[in-house]
């Protein structure tokens, strides 16, 4: 008796257990990701850009890499140029 028990009570769990992987997907597994990939599409400027085999047309790289040197220049601090104070002293009337 104990053993048709426990076979009928693992059989209900074996059932419930596989109905539950059987359900359809909800609404949030069905769109996991999408708004990454419209956030992705959406701020793609040229989506053919990789089909475009045309060299570049800009800045030669001496020319390009001057100025990033003075870019990574410009946040240097320099040296702190003198305060001069210039104060007038006088006198009032008597």
């Amino acid at each position: 008796m104990r053993a048709i028990i426990c076979l009928i009570m693992a059989s209900a769990v074996a059932t419930f257990f596989f109905a539950s992987c059987a359900m359809e997907p909800s609404r949030v597994e069905m769109d996991y990701g999408v708004s990454q990939r419209l956030a992705i599409a959406n701020q793609t400027l040229n989506p053919d850009a990789d089909k475009n085999q045309t060299p570049v047309a800009g800045l030669d790289g001496l020319a390009g890499q001057k100025a990033y040197d003075q870019y990574l220049k410009s946040f240097e601090k320099s040296e702190k140029q003198p305060v001069y104070q210039l104060g007038i002293i006088g006198q009032g009337s008597k």
